[in-house]
């Protein structure tokens, strides 16, 4: 998915939605702050969208833009309506996230995770391609060890679930380093 695809889906949620601002929380939402970046971030051609200010509207952009829809058939490319309780983010992420508006929004805003707060998320919900996309997060610099370590604590964890969590981005990280790639601990 490229930034411009963002914007469409940005703008298409705000016509079916009748509201101003979306909040994208996966992949798609590191475009907010790396418009071009490399290739392996931009394989998903799904966004993980919903309303800032009416959740409950998501299911209307699933409906009409969502995986199957016409929009999808037609673009390539298309939405998934979710809610906020679907990334697990850490402590003030919405004091982070990276403004996308402009006319291609059609004056819409799509406010997108900073990277770091995705890489968290990700990492939290510890899928296979979850732990892909954190490693290459890692693998092109775009978070630091340490970085994604200061972190953990404003997660919503309790001490044993971050300490899982730690141990997990340092498993990550290492397999990163072995592979050859140079991952810097600040």
């Amino acid at each position: 998915m490229t930034r411009e695809e963002l914007e469409h889906v940005i703008r298409a949620s705000g016509d079916i939605t009748n509201q101003y601002e979306f909040v994208i929380v996966g992949s798609q939402s590191m475009l907010g702050s790396v418009p071009n970046p490399q290739e392996v971030f931009t394989v998903s051609m799904e966004v993980d969208i919903y309303p800032l200010q009416a959740h409950e509207l998501a299911d209307k952009i699933d409906g009409a833009i969502g995986e199957g829809s016409q929009f999808h058939r037609s673009f390539g490319y298309y939405a998934q309506g979710v809610g906020p309780e679907t990334a697990t983010l850490p402590k003030d992420w919405m004091q982070r996230v990276h403004r996308v508006q402009n006319s291609n929004t059609n004056g819409r805003v799509g406010y997108c995770l900073d990277v770091l707060d995705l890489f968290l998320a990700k990492a939290a919900a510890g899928r296979e391609k979850d732990r892909e996309f954190c490693m290459a997060l890692f693998e092109y610099g775009y978070v630091t060890l340490a970085q994604a370590l200061k972190m953990v604590p404003t997660m919503p964890f309790d001490d044993k679930e971050q300490r899982t969590l730690r141990a997990t981005i340092r498993r990550w990280a290492k397999a990163v380093r072995d592979a050859g790639y140079d991952v810097t601990d600040e």
